[in-house]
């Protein structure tokens, strides 16, 4: 590659990080705690983008990059490649979450009842002017005791698709078919593996993950999926315990699941039945578990009778949603490329001389 070392720059790199910090702007600085919860959202984004489920530090990248939520999910995994691995989860089931907010697009009635939770889905996108001004009182009271006692005991909520499995409508349950394929210890390869994709899907970044399935929702795809279930809530983390071995609660982390079904198919017997997607994230983001769920449904359907397009390309899909490696590759245009941009220099102009020369 053509790149060189930049001599005497480091008072100016100095002097530009310095400026960098200046831009944060005058007034009160924000507290990682009012990032943490008034930008809840952002946070949920950086923390699943970043690969570290913990607020405090999605808070604190946030704030270090001035809102970027790229560069602030490259600091989270830059800290994460630091940390020793403890130890190994085994496979948890979305139905023990501890639940703020699940729907069901497939059915009015569902066991335990639509529960809509924290959303805007309903509300007229409108400017809330009277949040340019508003008071500390305001604010305490709307946000008071809100999520206190808001979720709700998983027992009370069934998964949708229990039922439709019971029915023979889905192909049954498996077990674990192969050892998980960790994609930040291990090159990704293709053709990867389910859990493989899911995983480099679950870090994707948001807006990489709705173009694509977009994509395959247009039509450039077939998927024309039903949310059968989109459920946002705690779940519990379960490890070995130190001394039994027993599965042990550990803590619970945020996280959106999606499960959609889409197109008839048939089953191991020859059965016909639904074909599933799924998608899960750190956070509070269906945006991302859906369009996730699309693109895992299309990635099936590719690798079982090839890519129609692109959506279906599991290659073309999985090395392009990860936002740090795409900022990481669009970013080192910056960089001096003084060597190569003068080869193509001289190139040009020794062939314009050739075609003066001929005439042309």
């Amino acid at each position: 590659m053509g790149y060189v070392a930049i001599r005497g720059g480091e008072l100016a790199i100095d002097e530009a990080a310095g400026a960098h910090e200046a831009l944060r702007g005058e007034g009160e600085p924000m507290s990682v705690a009012q990032i943490r919860s008034q930008l809840r959202f952002m946070v949920d984004r950086v923390m699943s983008e970043g690969g570290v489920c913990d607020a405090n530090l999605a808070a604190l990248a946030i704030k270090q990059t001035a809102g970027d939520p790229l560069e602030a999910a490259f600091l989270l995994r830059a800290w994460r490649s630091t940390r020793p691995r403890l130890a190994d989860t085994p496979v948890h089931d979305g139905g023990t979450m501890r639940l703020i907010r699940r729907i069901s697009a497939a059915f009015k009635d569902v066991p335990g009842g639509q529960v809509l939770g924290p959303t805007v889905d309903y509300a007229h996108r409108l400017f809330k002017f009277s949040l340019l001004d508003e008071s500390r009182e305001a604010f305490a009271a709307a946000t008071k005791g809100w999520f206190e006692g808001a979720d709700a005991s998983a027992d009370d909520f069934p998964k949708v698709l229990d039922s439709l499995r019971a029915e023979g409508l889905l192909p049954p349950l498996t077990g674990q078919a192969r050892e998980p394929v960790d994609i930040t210890r291990e090159p990704l390869r293709f053709p990867a593996p389910r859990n493989a994709a899911l995983t480099a899907m679950a870090r994707g970044e948001t807006g990489g993950l709705l173009a694509l399935a977009y994509s395959n929702m247009r039509g450039y795809g077939d998927i024309h999926p039903t949310v059968a279930e989109l459920r946002y809530g705690w779940l519990p983390v379960m490890l070995p315990h130190p001394v039994t071995g027993e599965p042990a609660e550990a803590g619970e982390v945020p996280v959106t699941e999606c499960e959609l079904v889409s197109m008839f198919g048939r089953d191991e017997s020859g059965e016909p039945t639904f074909g599933l997607g799924y998608g899960a994230c750190v956070g509070h983001n269906e945006v991302k578990a859906i369009a996730m769920a699309v693109l895992d449904r299309a990635l099936q359907r590719g690798a079982r009778s090839g890519p129609s397009n692109p959506s279906e390309d599991a290659e073309f899909v999985l090395l392009h949603i990860d936002g740090v490696d795409s900022m990481g590759f669009c970013g080192h245009y910056k960089m001096p490329h003084y060597v190569t941009f003068l080869a193509d220099l001289e190139r040009l102009r020794k062939a314009r001389g050739v075609a003066q020369e001929a005439g042309v």
